[in-house]
């Protein structure tokens, strides 16, 4: 009962990254101009993401726009458009493995369980290496704007602040990771090996085992 519920909660924790994920991927909060030393136009706030930009105005006036040419974005960018793409994905097969292996599903034949149990752990290890295949751009892409922005041959109006979606995809990438281990410690195969048992209760059961071996003994040379 307890596994079924470590399994439940693992997918309910991998869903909701995948979702976040999917947020974080399409909102253009990945980069924020910064104001530095006044250089600025504060009524203009630049926004930048993997896959347009905008121009925010304090008359509310937001606009737009999706990037020209995706050879032209920096190596980096494109790494990280591949990495949050590839870890939805598997975000999204995992989400398919982990229902169909799943104890309190009837997705397969309900006396096959090893096979359920297999498919589960299966899909708690895609979890993992999605929450780290999305960690990887969301880490490089804190670093090169924390970088840059200390940087003093950067020119100020190029300098950049963390955006909320960088923040928010650390939040998804460690609901991915912390689902993925769930499901797997609540994914153990059926009829697996019994803990120990220490104490008097564990003497008693050896006594007995030994009592049971001696008499199989005597009976073999009868």
């Amino acid at each position: 009962m307890a596994s079924t519920g470590l399994q439940l909660l693992g997918l309910v924790l991998g869903v909701l990254g995948w979702v976040c994920g999917a947020l974080v991927c399409a909102a253009p909060l990945w980069r924020v101009s910064a104001f530095v030393g006044g250089e600025l136009v504060i009524a203009q706030v630049l926004w930048e993401g993997l896959w347009m930009n905008c121009l925010s105005q304090t008359t509310g006036q937001i606009q737009c726009k999706t990037y020209d040419s995706t050879l032209a974005l920096p190596m980096s960018a494109q790494a990280a458009r591949g990495l949050t793409v590839l870890s939805l994905l598997l975000c999204l097969l995992a989400l398919m493995l982990g229902v169909t292996g799943a104890k309190c599903t009837h997705c397969m034949d309900d006396g096959n369980q090893a096979s359920k149990a297999r498919l589960a752990r299966i899909a708690a290890v895609l979890f993992l290496v999605a929450g780290l295949a999305y960690l990887i751009p969301i880490c490089w892409t804190a670093y090169a704007i924390i970088r840059d922005f200390y940087d003093p041959k950067v020119a100020a109006p190029l300098k950049r602040e963390l955006g909320p979606a960088l923040y928010l995809g650390w939040g998804a990438s460690v609901l991915l990771l912390v689902g993925g281990a769930l499901l797997h410690i609540g994914s153990s195969p059926p009829g697996g090996r019994s803990l120990p048992v220490f104490g008097k209760a564990g003497k008693d059961n050896s006594h007995t085992a030994a009592a049971g071996e001696v008499k199989q003994q005597e009976k073999a040379f009868v």
